[in-house]
This record gives structure tokens, C-alpha cells and sequence, in this order.
């Protein structure tokens, strides 16, 4: 069950800096970290996917959660010393796994998800692992690629003393991973590295930014937190989704603002100053997205894209076309789950991520106003999403009203 006290403490992700002993032009935290890895992560799987390779999205889906959990829990221990510890004191670091799942083990719930956890780390402990599969090494070569690009970011502004010997590390573990197409892609600077530049652009965007607020969340750390709020909802919500379907209501809330990458975040007030203006802005969003997203896209992953980021907050299905082609089509969440919780169909909890969105919205407004850090936008904001969502009713089977309180309360 998805309760404060889980989702505040993964919220603790964007106040962890990370590169806090180099000169930072601006705010890296753990939570953009994450996101940014996941982007890269499903760039390289598609086109593992596109060579005839399976990839266990779902595994990747949990071990993305899992890993930021751990980084929470650890985060006074920088990554290199918990590497030292790892190879030197493998014992000790095996405590230090046990330790993280201890701290965890009374603010989740769900059993099953915490056996998925105990066993992640129990993974993660064992050292004489020598095989590792391919989703494994999707995932580790998007979190080594993710961590260059940051270092890459900030090096302009640091003396090359302080950079050149973590570079040189950073790009000699990426060339393990040289046989993947996608990195091999990726470090050549091709495609699909302009698009992941594209999507990095949204961490330099800034969530509120009319309002002074602590702590600061940029767009990118957002949609993966959007992406997490609405894993964790799913298995709330009593259903026993399709892997499509968990696959679609991840991705779908990671790339949720991906428009805003090209045409910037519009807050929800001016986007609803007119009547017709929220159609318009819609309207511009998909034609700037066509011209200066889509080109970036390869054709195997294009169309997924666009379906995850048109009527996101919509449920959805695909169905066939004549022309053997298929289209979106609105669903209720009855019809969903029940004539359409199928690969098939690749269905989509539209609105779950909208009550993600949402949720996270609102945990931005109520942290800060509670850290006493507020304004008239922030206590509006936070009161507008309560009035938005009648007592009693759910969404997709969750009380959304219940669950907003449920963060409220002291």
C-alpha cells in the first residue's frame, strides 16, 4: 500500500546532491539522476529489442525503484567507497544491504514488494556472480552513461585536475558495454544522444518557478517520480495488470512532459486563462514536438513515444485498423481492466498517472509549505488538486481524496 510514509520517504530523493564535492553550475540530485538513467535505459532496451533481444522490462521497471530506495537509505556513503566496500569487505557490504531493507521493512506494506526488494539486494550482495543478463546490463550501462553525462555537464566549470581521473573511469566501465547498440550509438554522439540532450532539458526547468520553494524539483526528476507514484498506485489499485500495461503506465508517466522539453513548462493557470487556450497549447505542443522531437526518434520506438505522450491522462487501448495499423482509443477503467488487461491491447492507466501527477504536485506544495517555505500560489495550488476530487470517488480504484488527507496529516 502506496502511504506517507513511503511515498515521502522516496520523495527525500530530490533533496540528495549529488557531484557535491565539484562545482555545480546547477542542482544535481538523485531524483533527475534516476530519471535520466531510466530515459537512457529505454533508448538502449529498444534498440536491443529492435536487433531480436528480450528485454525483462519489468524487472528493470523495480530494480529503477529499488535502487533509488537503496541511494536514499545510503546517501551519506559516496558511490566509489560503497564500490570499495563492496570488493574488499563483501561481507560487510552485505550487512550494509540488510541494513537498507531494515529501514524499509516497516513503512512498506505490501509483502510482495518487499520480498521483490529483499531479493533485489540479496542480488546485489553476491559477489560471485559472473553472468548477468542482458537487462541487467541495459540498466547498468544507462546508469554508468547517465553519470558521464553529468559529469560531462559540469566538468566545463571545474579544473580538469578535479574531472579528468573520474572521466577517464566513467568512459572505460562504459566500453564493457561497447557491444550494446544503443551505447555504442550513444557514446558516437548519433541520434539518440541528441535526444537524450533534448530530454536532459528538463532538468534545468523548474517545477513552481513563480514561487520560492524547498526543496526545488526540476520536470525531469518529476516524471519519474510521477512514473514510481503510479507503480505503486497500480498495485494498489487491485488489479493484476498485463506486463504491456505495467510497461505503458511506467513509460508513460516517465515521459509524461516530454513535450515541455521543446516548448517549456506553461503552469496550469495560464495554460487555463481562456477557454481555448488549453487546445491550443495542446495543439502547439504535438506540431513543436513533431518537427523537433520526432526526427530524434527511430522508427522501432516513434510511434510508443507518441502513444505514452498523447492524451497521457487518458485510459487507452490500441486496437487494429483495416490497414493493419492501430489506433488509440479511450476506455473506461471497467473496460480496461476487464475486457482489455491484455498485451494485446496495450493498455494504458491514463488516469492513474494523472493521479500521480497530481500526487506529486501536491506533495511539492504541502513539503514546502510545511518547511515553512510558502506563498499564496503554493496553499491555491495544494487546495485546488483537494477540490478537484469529489469525497468517496476513485480513480482507477484508488480514493484519491483519502490518499491526499492521508499526506496532510501530521
Amino acid at each position: 500500500m502506496l502511504n506517507k510514509k513511503l511515498i515521502l520517504k522516496i520523495f527525500e530523493g530530490f533533496s540528495i546532491q549529488r557531484w557535491n564535492d565539484l562545482v555545480r553550475p546547477f542542482d544535481l540530485v538523485e531524483m533527475d539522476k534516476a530519471a535520466e538513467k531510466m530515459v537512457v535505459a529505454y533508448i538502449i532496451g529498444k534498440y536491443e529489442e529492435s536487433e531480436g533481444h528480450e528485454i525483462d522490462w519489468e524487472w528493470m521497471i523495480y530494480a529503477s525503484l529499488f535502487d533509488l530506495l537503496r541511494k536514499i537509505a545510503l546517501c551519506d556513503i559516496k558511490s566509489p567507497v560503497q564500490q570499495m566496500i563492496r570488493a574488499k569487505y563483501p561481507e560487510e557490504y552485505k550487512k550494509l544491504n540488510e541494513w537498507v531493507f531494515s529501514k524499509y521493512s516497516d513503512i512498506i506494506s505490501d509483502d510482495e514488494l518487499l520480498e521483490r526488494f529483499s531479493l533485489y539486494l540479496e542480488q546485489d550482495s553476491n559477489l560471485e556472480r559472473t553472468e548477468f543478463t542482458l537487462t541487467e546490463r541495459v540498466l547498468e550501462a544507462a546508469h554508468k552513461f547517465s553519470s558521464l553525462r553529468e559529469l560531462e555537464m559540469i566538468e566545463k566549470v571545474n579544473e580538469i585536475e578535479r574531472t579528468e581521473k573520474i572521466h577517464t573511469e566513467l568512459s572505460e566501465n562504459l566500453k564493457r558495454f561497447a557491444d550494446l547498440k544503443g551505447v555504442k550509438m550513444l557514446l558516437e554522439r548519433k541520434k539518440p544522444f541528441h535526444f537524450i540532450m533534448k530530454t536532459e532539458q528538463l532538468r534545468f526547468q523548474t517545477r513552481w518557478n513563480q514561487t520560492p520553494r524547498v526543496p526545488q524539483t526540476s520536470v525531469l526528476g518529476h516524471c519519474f517520480f510521477v512514473a514510481v507514484a503510479t507503480l505503486l498506485l497500480l498495485r494498489d489499485n487491485g488489479d493484476s495488470p498485463c506486463k504491456k500495461r505495467l510497461f505503458n503506465d511506467f513509460f508513460s508517466a516517465l515521459f509524461h512532459d516530454l513535450p515541455e522539453s521543446v516548448t517549456r513548462d506553461i503552469i496550469s493557470p495560464v495554460k487555463q486563462a481562456t477557454n481555448e487556450l488549453p487546445g491550443i497549447v495542446k495543439n502547439i505542443e504535438d506540431d513543436i514536438v513533431h518537427s523537433e522531437l520526432v526526427p530524434l526518434m527511430e522508427d522501432f520506438y516513434v510511434d510508443e513515444i507518441l502513444y505514452f505522450t498523447n492524451d497521457e491522462f487518458q485510459n487507452r487501448i490500441l486496437v487494429p485498423e483495416l490497414d493493419g495499423r492501430h489506433s488509440a482509443q479511450t476506455v473506461t477503467w471497467e473496460e480496461l481492466r476487464e475486457n482489455y488487461n491484455s498485451d494485446v491491447y496495450s493498455p494504458v492507466d491514463g488516469k492513474l498517472v494523472r493521479l500521480a501527477d497530481h500526487l506529486s504536485a501536491f506533495i511539492e506544495a504541502d513539503s514546502s509549505i510545511k518547511y515553512g517555505i510558502t506563498s499564496k500560489q503554493l496553499t491555491s495550488g495544494r487546495d485546488n488538486i483537494l477540490k478537484s476530487y469529489l469525497s468517496g470517488v476513485k480513480i482507477n480504484g484508488i480514493d484519491a481524496m483519502q490518499l491526499f488527507w492521508s499526506i496532510m496529516e501530521d
